[in-house]
């Protein structure tokens, strides 16, 4: 989870003009005169004007800003920023075990720097001791929260029109997969796999999690709903819960469904005896950006593939 010099010509120009012409109306601003939010954490954040040059700290801001069309503002990315693919072209600050490279941070001179939760009190601190603007983008529990995210990113980089667009677009797609799930008569019991490097005590995703929440939307019921946010959760468990399918979110780390049937005791799981096993991106879900919406598109089409053809 990392990133005015117009302003006075316009003004100047705005004069020049009254000047000549004293009789013609007076030319609207073009940018703010400042803007004035609260961040995350609380802390009032100023701006003069609109960003024009921002460090992400995290993949998920990176892909508001990309999204919003406010990519090409961006002189810095943590070094896990990889999507859009464009992203990866913008030089790495760090961001690996946690550390950053603030001197090269600083000589990046960013209008703003884009943090997240992810970040900490301390890091945050010390870009603030270097003179840089930081505002903290809020960690949303539920879709809801994106959407608002959008919107004050876009207040950040004067993108409202197209954060407020993106917003619209989201909720229709969110729509339709609300409707569709709403007709479906069953719902069937996931797994959700982070890590089944353990498999008699793989981690999963339990409830008050993103994870939970999605699963559910998707027409779907979390097996390990009854556990807390993030945790392990016993193969006796599993048993017991029987799931009717397993998503496979740590498939990026080279778990497949056959390494799962191969597991001792798995085969006896309604998901392995149907063959339900699915790899599944877990950057869709982990990453509280606008491909939030995505994820739980593809999650309801493998949750109830009688669907898939009227979401999108």
């Amino acid at each position: 989870m990392k990133r005015y010099s117009i302003f006075v010509i316009l003004i100047t120009i705005s004069l020049v003009l009254g000047a000549c012409a004293p009789t013609a109306p007076a030319a609207p601003t073009p940018i703010t005169a400042g803007i004035h939010v609260t961040d995350g954490l609380g802390r009032a954040v100023n701006l003069a004007a609109p960003a024009k040059k921002v460090v992400s700290l995290a993949p998920s801001n990176t892909e508001i800003l990309f999204a919003l069309g406010a990519g090409g503002l961006m002189i810095g990315r943590d070094e896990f920023s990889d999507f859009p693919v464009e992203a990866k072209k913008i030089a790495s600050v760090g961001g690996s075990m946690g550390k950053y490279n603030l001197e090269e941070i600083a000589k990046l001179q960013p209008d703003l720097v884009l943090a997240a939760s992810i970040n900490t009190p301390e890091q945050i601190k010390a870009l603030e001791n270097l003179n840089l603007t930081v505002y903290v983008l809020a960690n949303p529990t539920d879709l809801n929260g994106i959407y608002t995210n959008l919107d004050l990113i876009g207040k950040l980089v004067n993108k409202e029109a197209e954060a407020k667009m993106l917003a619209g677009s989201l909720k229709a797609r969110v729509q339709a997969v609300e409707d569709a799930v709403a007709k479906t008569a069953s719902r069937p019991k996931v797994f959700y796999e982070l890590d089944g490097s353990d498999a008699a005590k793989p981690w999963t995703a339990g409830g008050g999690s993103f994870i939970d929440t999605l699963i559910k939307m998707a027409g779907g019921i979390n097996t390990a709903a009854a556990l807390k946010d993030y945790a392990q959760f016993s193969q006796e468990e599993l048993l017991i819960q029987n799931p009717e399918i397993i998503l496979l979110g740590d498939a990026a780390y080279g778990t497949t469904a056959d390494q799962v049937k191969a597991r001792a005791g798995w085969s006896a799981l309604k998901a392995v005896k149907d063959g339900k096993i699915y790899a599944f991106d877990d950057n869709l879900v982990s990453r509280p950006g606008p491909r939030l919406v995505d994820g739980l598109v593809e999650m309801a089409k493998l949750i109830h593939p009688e669907i898939a053809s009227s979401i999108k």
